[in-house]
């Protein structure tokens, strides 16, 4: 029997946020004026209770978010050339995965609404399941669209270490895409993405609502 691997949470949150116009990571959650949470903090507490650690990956905005970080029970790493792009600070968070002595991990973006519990004990189940099976990650879908978090062991971490700082995660995973088992989810923030004020504004109406 392939046994249950170590996972750590991985989150990327060292983009410039260019499009917000405000680091993504600190905009409150839910949208909804009633809350002192953030985007950064909400994934963080909803990846602790699937992972042994939840690492964070910062960039130029490390000094913004550590508070954070550190009251939400996180781990932080700094990607010291974010301007390489998202898979330069995938490639950090990884490095830390293993430098913590874990095989597996649980990756998300910090611009991403944290998923359902639910979500992510089915991936847990699904992916340890696939494992034995030979599979190297485990990736949700919702209406015909992959999303995230994506979970991936020791094989997949490699190959994303060993791709160029050039790459993406998604060439990577296309290489590799008989390694991956895709996990029908119930659940749309798994592909939904907040880029603009106007992504932002569209959930916090959603919010009043009782939409979220």
């Amino acid at each position: 029997m392939t046994p249950v691997p170590g996972f750590c949470g991985v989150i990327l949150a060292a983009g410039a946020s260019t499009r917000m116009g405000k680091d993504k990571a600190l905009l409150e959650w839910p949208p909804s004026g009633a809350t002192s949470d953030t985007l950064l903090s909400a994934a963080i507490r909803a990846f602790v209770p699937f992972n042994d650690l939840v690492i964070v990956v910062a960039g130029k905005n490390a000094a913004d978010i550590t508070p954070v970080v550190d009251a939400s029970g996180g781990f932080l790493t700094i990607n010291p050339e974010p301007e390489r792009g998202q898979f330069s600070s995938l490639q950090c968070g990884l490095h830390e995965v293993l430098n913590h002595g874990r095989d597996a991990a649980m990756i998300t973006l910090v611009d991403k609404p944290p998923v359902k519990a639910s979500t992510l004990t089915k991936l847990r189940t699904e992916f340890d399941s696939a494992l034995s099976a030979g599979k190297w990650a485990a990736v949700p879908e919702y209406g015909g669209r992959h999303g995230h978090p994506i979970l991936i062991g020791r094989e997949m971490i490699e190959a994303f270490l060993k791709a160029p700082v050039t790459a993406n995660a998604r060439e990577v995973q296309r290489q590799h895409q008989a390694r991956i088992h895709y996990v029908p989810v119930d659940d749309p923030d798994t592909t939904m993405n907040l880029n603009t004020p106007d992504d932002y504004a569209r959930l916090a109406s959603q919010s009043t609502q009782g939409g979220i």
